[in-house]
């Protein structure tokens, strides 16, 4: 989990392929089950709906999937989400500045939240209120920086080795449940 643009989807999917698990984008989910793009739902039925499925989604998951579960950077808005998340896995904020944030992304007219007069202030603010929500949530917190993909997918299988959820040197079958956070956010 994580600001958008934090690199939760890419680092989600190279997690899951080092660790030999599946892989599901929980806002792809949604949007399956919506018949729509988050987007869409967003603008036509408001937030509040948006985030009952969102809650229903990660519940669903939570308690399903065995492998890397990329959440929506909003996912932590709602405490039920943040205790399912918390109970069910192991969190992985990848904590990102709203700086480092905005130069990965500020080319990116494809996340809504950012089109705005001034994307940094909207990062800022996203950061200031959620990176809280973030670290009530995580078991590990993860600082993304300026890191290759590859350099912070072994950081976080190092954490997991460390803390016994993983054998070190996982064979490529390991059985683990991560917690990420999708890039796209509504």
């Amino acid at each position: 989990m994580g600001l958008p643009g934090s690199g939760k989807t890419t680092i989600g999917r190279q997690l899951a392929r080092r660790l030999g698990v599946p892989f599901v984008d929980s806002d792809h989910v949604i949007e399956h089950r919506l018949g729509c793009s988050i987007r869409e739902f967003f603008a036509r039925e408001g937030e509040d709906s948006f985030r009952d499925v969102e809650q229903q989604v990660l519940d669903d998951l939570t308690q399903s999937h065995e492998g890397v579960i990329a959440t929506g950077g909003g996912s932590v808005l709602r405490e039920a989400n943040r205790r399912h998340l918390r109970e069910r896995g192991h969190v992985i904020y990848l904590r990102s500045t709203p700086e480092d944030v905005f130069r990965r992304v500020r080319h990116d007219t494809a996340r809504p939240l950012l089109q705005v007069d001034d994307p940094l202030a909207r990062l800022r603010a996203l950061f200031e209120a959620r990176d809280p929500l973030y670290r009530e949530a995580a078991h590990f917190v993860i600082e993304t920086g300026r890191p290759s993909v590859a350099t912070l997918v072994n950081m976080i299988v190092m954490q997991l080795e460390l803390a016994g959820h993983l054998p070190a040197n996982p064979p490529a079958q390991a059985s683990a449940t991560a917690v990420v956070g999708p890039v796209a956010n509504p």
